[in-house]
C-alpha cells in the first residue's frame, strides 16, 4: 500500500474518533488490506496523535478472550497504544468514565502490568515477572468506528486495536513478592461484572489466553514484528484482554467488577 493510502486512511479513522461519526470498514474499499499495512495505519494515527498532545501511556492487547473470538469473527491477538487523554485513575475504588463521544462503547475488566523493564521475545511467563513492577485491575472501554461491530480483524489493527478509554484500579506492588504464588493466582483467579441493570458474567483467568500472563508472552513476541517505533519501554501499562464477555455500555448506567483470587479490589464506575 502507498504511503499517501496509509496517511488517507489513519485521516478517515482519527477523523471518525474525534467526531463519532461511523465509518466503513476499511477493507470495504481494501479488501486486501494485510496485517503490515493495517498496522503501518495504526503506526501513522499513533502519529497524528502524538502531534497535537496525546502521550502514549502504554498498550492494550485485545482480542484474548478465546470464548468471544466467534463473536467477533477473529482469532488470534492484536495490539494497540493507549493515551494519556483516555485515561481515568479511579479514586480508591470508584470512577466516573465519559463514554458519550465513544462509537458504540463496550467494557472490558481486564488485568493491567506496569512495566519496569523491557521484555524480550521469547521470554516465557517466569521471566516476564521480572519486567513489571505492580499489577493492577482496570477497565477498557472498547469502541468500534465500524457501525454494528462488523469488521475483518486487519480493520480493528489499523483502528488502534478499538481502544477507547481506560479506567485504572489502585496497583499493587510486587517487590519482596514470591513468584510461584503470583503465577499460580495469575492463572486461577475469577472476575464477575455486574451491572445495575441485572447484566452479570463472570469469567475466568485461563480465558486471556490461558492467564493475562501468557497473554503478555504472546504481546512481547507479536509486537517485535511492528513496535510502532517505540515498543514497550518502562513504565508502560499493558493492559491483557477482558476476563469476561464484552458488554454495550450506556451514559447512566453502574458497573461493578469483583475479583477472587487474586489481591486487587474490584471497581465501581459509573459512566457518564
Amino acid at each position: 500500500m502507498t504511503e499517501d493510502r496509509i496517511r488517507d486512511h489513519a485521516s478517515a479513522l482519527l477523523d471518525a474518533f474525534d467526531t463519532a461519526a461511523p465509518l466503513a470498514p476499511l477493507t470495504a474499499s481494501e479488501p486486501a488490506l494485510t496485517v503490515p499495512d493495517a498496522y503501518r495505519i495504526a503506526f501513522d494515527l499513533m502519529g497524528r496523535r502524538i502531534a497535537r498532545g496525546e502521550r502514549p501511556i502504554g498498550w492494550k492487547i485485545g482480542f484474548t478472550n478465546r470464548t468471544i473470538w466467534d463473536e467477533y469473527d477473529v482469532h488470534a491477538p492484536i495490539w494497540g497504544v493507549m493515551y494519556d487523554s483516555g485515561l481515568t485513575i479511579a479514586t480508591g475504588a470508584q470512577a466516573d468514565c465519559r463514554i458519550a463521544h465513544l462509537h458504540e462503547p463496550r467494557i472490558e475488566p481486564e488485568i493491567a502490568f506496569r512495566i519496569s523493564r523491557t521484555p524480550t521475545p521469547g521470554m516465557d511467563e517466569a521471566a516476564l515477572l521480572g519486567c513489571f513492577d505492580a499489577v493492577a485491575h482496570g477497565v477498557e472501554i472498547v469502541q468500534s468506528p465500524y457501525p454494528g461491530w462488523v469488521f475483518r480483524p486487519v480493520d480493528t489493527m489499523a483502528a488502534g486495536a478499538l481502544h477507547g478509554a481506560y479506567v485504572l484500579g489502585p496497583w499493587l506492588g510486587l517487590a519482596g513478592q514470591a513468584p510461584a504464588p503470583l503465577l499460580r493466582d495469575l492463572a486461577s483467579f475469577t472476575l464477575t461484572l455486574r451491572c445495575d441493570d441485572g447484566t452479570e458474567d463472570r469469567g475466568h483467568a485461563a480465558n486471556v489466553l490461558d492467564s493475562p500472563l501468557s497473554a503478555l508472552r504472546h504481546f512481547v513476541d507479536g509486537i517485535s514484528e511492528c513496535p510502532f517505533g517505540r515498543g514497550i519501554l518502562p513504565g508502560d501499562i499493558i493492559t491483557t484482554g477482558t476476563v469476561t464477555r464484552a458488554f454495550p455500555v450506556v451514559p447512566g448506567q453502574i458497573w461493578t467488577t469483583h475479583l477472587q483470587g487474586l489481591a486487587l479490589p474490584g471497581l465501581t464506575l459509573r459512566f457518564l
